[in-house]
């Protein structure tokens, strides 16, 4: 399984691991307007990287903060995903981003994308 870590000037985390079945991208940290480019940056070059990955998981549960840019970030990739044709899943959501998330009424757009397992 491949690893690349990264740190944002933000301060987010963001690690990609690799195998056969897909990608996991786990997030750390703060997702603000300052380091959601960098995670828009990280999840478009796995997204549109070839051999294309079956399925994209995003781990959030190392995030403590998002801001609705971070939100907006993951929607973003959700729709490239589907037109790649990709499953892409959230894992670990909790606390006040699971709460962000259903206060938005997002939360339904990553249920409703074909996940194994569910979000929170």
């Amino acid at each position: 399984m491949g690893r690349v870590p990264i740190t944002s000037e933000g301060g987010l985390g963001i690690t990609v691991l690799r195998n056969d079945d897909g990608v996991l991208v786990r997030v750390n940290g703060r997702t603000t307007v300052d380091s959601s480019p960098d995670l828009r940056d990280r999840l478009v070059q796995v997204l549109t990287e070839e051999p294309s990955p079956r399925n994209v998981t995003v781990d959030l549960t190392g995030v403590t903060h998002i801001e609705v840019s971070g939100i907006a970030t993951l929607i973003e990739a959700l729709k490239v995903a589907r037109h790649r044709q990709m499953r892409f899943c959230l894992q670990g959501l909790g606390g006040s981003v699971l709460r962000l998330f259903e206060v938005t009424g997002v939360l339904a757009l990553f249920e409703a994308s074909d996940c194994r397992r569910k979000v929170s």
